[in-house]
């Protein structure tokens, strides 16, 4: 007898298996016990019929409850009636725990209870399916760069210094002095771009946002590219690549998943082809205006303007050229208008707003001090990042994509924090 997992059952058709795992579902019909066991890979039927078992085997699956954790032995039958196309003839069942009573039931229950309950409620058909998809996702965002020629390059968690702007920075002691849980590897990822040219960083990143949006929080996870001799264009463009094949390599990987649990309209995904549309802030600003939006030109756009934008178009677009006075110190300014900034965030459709953001970086060393100054950032914490400036300098340009919100944009779910195992939000931080 071999012991096995249900996403290879198939493989075992007319044999005896073991399947570690938990009771998902129990219903009786008198002399026949359907038990729906998952193992974390899938979803079985397990049939224990009185006549085919010993009695204790059969009054042992009469005490099961769900979440009860056993070992379970049968033979592999295919039956397209049962989840998979397969279910098991139990011969006998090990009992590792009889499982207390589930706190999470079919019945529905509040956002709040089943936060509170996260550590269980991963355990879900729609939790569980999110996830999954999240790990295909990361693999191929990982993939996208390594074929391509990237080096990944870790960046540092504690850095000595603000990237996004210091208000939204998480503080803490290191050893007597200050330093800061990262927002971005941006900064270190230009270093490490003169050293290999085309690199990323892929971790957790951390911003102190009082937000309480359906599309913040406070600990996410970020693919930031960095990529020498690469101006705006060319970073629009690898943003436009990117996202293309990420986005259709998890719809064909996952579109059981995203049909049948997440019930996601497809059809959305499958327009996401090239050429995405792109449009200057100022056409953007326009366009809120002549829509009756009450939008004040030179500030960002908020979830709503971003929304009422998105409303034009069937596939992610870019918007490019922010004023500068809106954004880091350290974006290269539009040589034809210098009040505004070689920058550029791609918007998703159907509400779900930024999903990149990005541009060029300033290369001219005296440029960059007089943002520093300009932005009230002491030049001594950067020091190093100077230092980029005056050996060898180089125009350089990349962009930041937030893993949850393309996930949830993807899955076509409302709110962030259920496309990350462990949300912290900003009144969250358990379990």
């Amino acid at each position: 007898m071999q012991n096995t997992e249900i996403v290879q059952i198939g493989r075992c058709v007319g044999e005896e298996v073991r399947i570690g795992g938990w009771v998902y579902n129990t219903r009786s019909s008198g002399k026949i016990f359907f038990l729906i066991v998952r193992d974390g890979t899938g979803l079985m039927q397990c049939i224990v019929e009185k006549s085919s078992v010993p009695q204790e085997v059969f009054e042992c699956a009469g005490r099961l409850t769900q979440e009860s954790s056993l070992e379970i032995t049968g033979i592999v039958r295919e039956d397209k009636r049962a989840p998979g196309g397969y279910e098991l003839s139990v011969t006998g069942i090990t009992v590792i725990q009889i499982a207390d009573k589930y706190p999470i039931t079919p019945k529905e229950h509040g956002m709040p209870f089943l936060m509170d309950h996260r550590h269980l409620w991963l355990r879900s058909s729609r939790q569980h399916s999110i996830l999954r998809i999240r790990a295909g996702l990361v693999r191929y965002i990982r993939e996208f760069f390594d074929n391509r020629g990237f080096v990944c390059c870790d960046t540092p968690i504690f850095t000595p210094n603000a990237c996004e702007g210091t208000t939204t920075l998480f503080e803490t002691d290191y050893f007597g002095d200050r330093a800061f849980l990262t927002q971005s590897g941006q900064l270190y990822n230009e270093a490490t771009a003169a050293a290999f040219r085309k690199v990323y960083c892929f971790g957790p990143t951390f911003r102190a946002e009082k937000s309480k949006t359906r599309r913040h929080l406070i600990e996410f996870w970020m693919v930031e590219p960095e990529v020498a001799f690469a101006d705006l264009d060319d970073i629009m463009q690898l943003a436009e690549d990117f996202t293309v094949e990420i986005v259709g390599r998890t719809l064909e990987s996952y579109r059981d998943l995203l049909v049948d649990v997440l019930e996601r309209d497809v059809s959305m995904l499958e327009r996401i082809q090239p050429p995405f549309p792109r449009i200057s802030y100022d056409e953007a600003a326009e366009r809120l205006k002549s829509k009756g939006v009450d939008f004040e030109y030179g500030g960002d756009f908020g979830g709503n303007d971003e929304t009422v934008l998105s409303e034009e178009f069937d596939r992610p677009f870019f918007v490019h050229r922010f004023p500068s006075a809106i954004k880091a110190f350290y974006m290269e300014p539009d040589p034809g208008n210098p009040d505004l900034s070689l920058s550029v965030d791609m918007l998703a459709p159907e509400g779900y707003g930024e999903i990149i953001g990005g541009g060029q970086r300033i290369h001219d060393r005296e440029l960059l001090e007089r943002r520093l100054d300009e932005h009230g950032l002491p030049r001594k914490a950067f020091g190093w990042y100077l230092d980029l400036r005056r050996y060898g300098t180089f125009p350089h340009a990349g962009f930041g994509l937030g893993v949850e919100r393309m996930l949830a944009y993807i899955c076509g779910i409302s709110h962030v924090r259920e496309t990350i195992p462990f949300p912290r939000l900003l009144n969250r931080l358990s379990p």
